[in-house]
């Protein structure tokens, strides 16, 4: 009975109407959030700029409208970051912004206390693209630390490997000797090949009749890529289309600096990759994958407490 005697005095009704009112404010009119965008006209033409300057054309809409969330979770990041004060931490962004107050010349008789603290009072932070980008890989590190990407299991590295196996294919290897012929001495290729055949010559006892080749005369277990660092694309073309024979020569094969006289000391076959090749591998991307899956759904979460305007 008592406590309802407590319940029937009006100040005990007043705290109650103003627990109810509040959240009811709370809930009508929450406070405003945050408000990331529109990027600006300047803004949009430079990521353009960065986007042909990679690529060689210009983005389509759907490219453009990736550029700029991308952009504008940026600048999320970067204000979550200045909000949490992370720019007053950081021994990198210290150390340039101490730089930025020598390059003003602003440096001379101050200590770097004091250029420091004068650099956050000219907010040289906010315009130094240097500062954001450390403050948006510190952001990402710390939504990785509170959202961390799952390890990808066994069966998902099993499963990687039957949906990529195509693509996982060894290539075919060549050992290979061979002689080279500037485009001076082409003339002589026919009479070295001549004196090869009737001497049965080896590729190291017939090396002295052909030019200096600056990437070498032997190369091991090489793959189609590899030579054609050393040799150039035209000159893996000709030599697979002549039907390589393991303990023959072939030849002449031209290639982007003369003509070469090859001979195939060994071949393994294109192959199929086995799991323990490429194990490593498949678990370093899918660890990407899950890495940046665990990121951008971060990301997405911190996106409800902001306003963004695109």
């Amino acid at each position: 009975m008592k406590f309802l005697s407590w319940l029937k005095r009006p100040w005990v009704h007043f705290i109650v109407l103003g627990f109810v009112l509040f959240q009811l404010e709370a809930t009508l009119f929450p406070p405003p959030k945050p408000v990331i965008g529109p990027l600006t006209d300047a803004r949009l033409e430079a990521l353009q700029q960065q986007w042909f300057a990679s690529t060689g054309r210009l983005p389509g809409p759907e490219q453009r409208e990736r550029i700029i969330r991308a952009e504008l979770d940026r600048d999320m990041l970067f204000q979550r970051a200045l909000a949490l004060e992370i720019h007053l931490y950081d021994t990198v962004i210290y150390q340039r912004l101490l730089r930025n107050m020598g390059f003003l010349q602003l440096a001379e008789g101050k200590t770097d206390i004091e250029l420091y603290e004068q650099a956050l009072e000219m907010r040289l932070h906010l315009g130094d693209e240097v500062v954001k980008r450390r403050l948006v890989q510190i952001m990402e590190q710390l939504l990785l630390a509170a959202n961390p990407p799952l390890v990808p299991t066994d069966a998902e590295i099993e499963a990687e490997f039957v949906a990529r196996k195509e693509e996982l294919r060894k290539p075919a290897r060549y050992s290979i000797e061979h002689l080279y012929f500037t485009r001076e001495r082409e003339a002589e290729i026919d009479s070295v090949i001549a004196t090869i055949k009737e001497q049965a010559l080896f590729a190291e006892a017939a090396r002295s009749m052909s030019s200096p080749f600056l990437p070498g005369y032997v190369f091991k277990r090489q793959s189609p890529d590899q030579l054609a660092r050393h040799f150039g694309a035209s000159f893996v073309m000709n030599f697979q289309d002549g039907n390589p024979q393991q303990g023959q020569w072939l030849g002449p094969l031209r290639s982007t600096y003369g003509l070469h006289y090859v001979w195939v000391e060994a071949i393994e076959p294109e192959r199929d990759a086995n799991l323990d090749e490429v194990k490593v591998q498949l678990l370093r991307d899918l660890e990407v994958r899950a890495k940046a899956a665990a990121l951008q759904s971060a990301i997405e979460n911190m996106r409800k407490d902001y306003e963004v305007k695109l």
